[in-house]
């Protein structure tokens, strides 16, 4: 990290990722880069997110598992400074997808974290749609975090 007087601390770093609201998820492609902005839940040094049984992504990650994964935290805009407060953390890693009783307890997390307020309602959602979704496991290698506050 070039700019050091901005690196933050680990657990700086985490809380940006437990409270940010979406994240994007960057991957190698045959023809350079993709990312897409995903919902998530991180748990144990490890990002959840769930997708549909197919599509792109998931052709991506199958030909290359290592990723990135950026949220950005709060922002505001300093017109007359010429310059931008913020809070980033990055996650490099690799994705890999989980079954079984992980998965479940990946889309709970995921529930817990988006619909707090609706858990009986969230089990039975995931309970419907079990087997029309993918759980996709991003194992946290190195992360970094910056702010200018």
């Amino acid at each position: 990290m070039r700019r050091q007087d901005r690196k933050i601390s680990d657990s700086e770093t985490i809380e940006i990722f437990k409270k940010g609201e979406y994240g994007i998820l960057s991957m190698i492609t045959n023809n350079g880069g993709y990312g897409i902005p995903l919902n998530f839940a991180i748990k144990n040094n490890a990002i959840y997110f769930h997708c549909a049984i197919e599509g792109s992504k998931l052709d991506y990650l199958r030909n290359n598992n290592k990723v990135s994964f950026c949220v950005v935290g709060n922002t505001e805009v300093l017109p007359s400074k010429f310059g931008t407060m913020y809070e980033s953390a990055i996650a490099s890693g690799f994705i890999t997808e989980i079954e079984g009783e992980e998965k479940h307890d990946a889309l709970m997390l995921i529930i817990e974290k988006y619909s707090g307020d609706y858990i009986q309602e969230g089990k039975e959602y995931i309970d419907k749609f079990y087997d029309k979704v993918k759980v996709l496991k991003m194992t946290i290698e190195s992360t970094t975090g910056k702010s200018r506050k």
